[in-house]
């Protein structure tokens, strides 16, 4: 839901800008009943002026991590929006074309490290593979290049020659 963000980096916002005023003293905030209950009016201008000092520290320093705050929630926010704009491909770490343009999608080479069941295969590079069909070919230790084709689809291919073998990248 949107709503909740929304209306906590305005609640954010508002109480930045309200921390941003100067302190103006003690002695204006408090009225005459609380200065002469609390026993402030007992204080040299000197101590009042001490007081004054640490409750400006005090005010500073919480406006400052509201402000870290503030900055780090519209980052992830930005990061969430980033995120849910890209497509199903494009979270997975492949690039996103159509049928015009696959044919100028350059081939992924790698190195074929271990098979991880079935027709799951690891690469150098950590990304995991899945062929459609049965990989009957000895490819540990072998160059391999992945080759895009229409409709999102990717090809193995094995020493320059085209397998025909359907993959998919799982992770």
């Amino acid at each position: 839901m949107k709503t909740p963000a929304f209306i906590t980096a305005l609640l954010l916002t508002a109480v930045m800008a309200s921390a941003q005023q100067t302190f103006p003293g003690l002695k204006s905030v408090l009225s005459a009943a609380e200065w002469k209950r609390a026993g402030l009016d007992r204080l040299s201008p000197d101590e009042i002026g001490v007081i004054d000092a640490a409750l400006i520290r005090h005010q500073s320093g919480a406006t400052a991590q509201l402000q870290t705050e503030l900055t780090a929630a519209r980052s992830i926010a930005t990061a969430v929006a980033v995120e849910q704009k890209k497509g199903l491909l494009q979270r997975f770490g492949l690039p996103v074309f159509d049928d015009a343009d696959w044919r100028t999608l350059p081939p992924l080479k790698a190195k074929f490290v271990k098979w991880e069941g079935g027709n799951r295969f690891k690469l150098d590079n950590g990304q995991v593979w899945e062929g459609f069909e049965p990989i009957t070919y000895d490819l540990v230790g072998k160059e391999i290049e992945i080759h895009a084709r229409p409709m999102g689809q990717f090809a193995l291919v094995v020493d320059g020659v085209n397998t025909t073998l359907r993959v998919m990248r799982l992770r």
